[in-house]
């Protein structure tokens, strides 16, 4: 199993439509993604690790995969209409990392 998270780095003035991000680019990439995706999480910034200073990221999401290869596969058809929506709702350059899941859940 994988994690892809695109992270979008805070940055003062950028634009950032957290509703249009959680209400259709991600279902959106749900469902181009089919069943390579498991399921998705997104985390929007609130804070950095000190009292008062800004997020590092102004938003995250991880998609939480089967396997690189069925990502690749299942976005590759897709990836100029998923370019395409960025412009929808952001103006920052996503940083994007594939990791191994090594822990999926700590309560079991």
């Amino acid at each position: 199993m994988i994690k892809v998270s695109v992270m979008y780095p805070y940055a003062a003035g950028a634009r950032f439509d957290h509703t249009y991000y959680r209400e259709r680019h991600m279902p959106m990439m749900k469902q181009l993604l089919g069943a390579a995706c498991l399921y998705y999480t997104v985390d929007k910034g609130i804070a950095g690790g000190a009292p008062a200073t800004d997020p590092v990221y102004v938003a995250k999401c991880d998609f939480v995969c089967t396997s690189l290869e069925a990502f690749l596969a299942a976005r590759g058809p897709h990836a100029q209409e998923i370019r395409a929506d960025i412009a929808n709702y952001t103006d920052i350059q996503p940083v994007l990392q594939i990791s191994e899941v090594v822990v999926e859940r700590s309560d079991v």
